[in-house]
């Protein structure tokens, strides 16, 4: 299900949608960057994915993220945050029995939703 939620300007209109794992809803979008605010539900995970045009930087507001970046898994929760650099093969993951919420920052020259290969994803959305 995808919302486009009015902003206070009508020139403004912020993405909302929810998915198998969760929700995510765009705070703010300029040209060079989109920030998230990205739910993630308990045992659930999203697909192990690339993006050719960003990076993405993830700071973990509640709970606990299992982060796979090319290959290595790290553990970060409230305060702590990390680098998914450009190109590499990522997967965020809600390992807890507590909602995982995170704040993501896109910097590239397309931010654009359709910057995604999927490689694996529990949820059959693979390419």
């Amino acid at each position: 299900m995808r919302r486009v939620e009015s902003e206070r300007s009508s020139k403004v209109s912020l993405e909302s949608e929810d998915r198998p794992w969760g929700s995510w809803h765009v705070i703010d979008v300029n040209p060079g960057y989109k920030i998230k605010r990205i739910h993630v539900n308990p045992g659930h995970r999203l697909s192990l994915q690339t993006h050719e045009h960003r990076s993405e930087h993830w700071v973990v507001v509640f709970g606990v993220a299992t982060c796979e970046i090319d290959g290595e898994t790290v553990i970060a929760g409230p305060g702590h945050s990390v680098d998914v650099p450009l190109g590499a093969k990522h997967r965020l993951g809600n390992e807890g029995k507590e909602e995982l919420v995170i704040v993501e920052v896109q910097h590239g020259a397309y931010t654009g939703e359709d910057d995604i290969c999927r490689h694996e994803d529990d949820f059959g959305r693979v390419g």
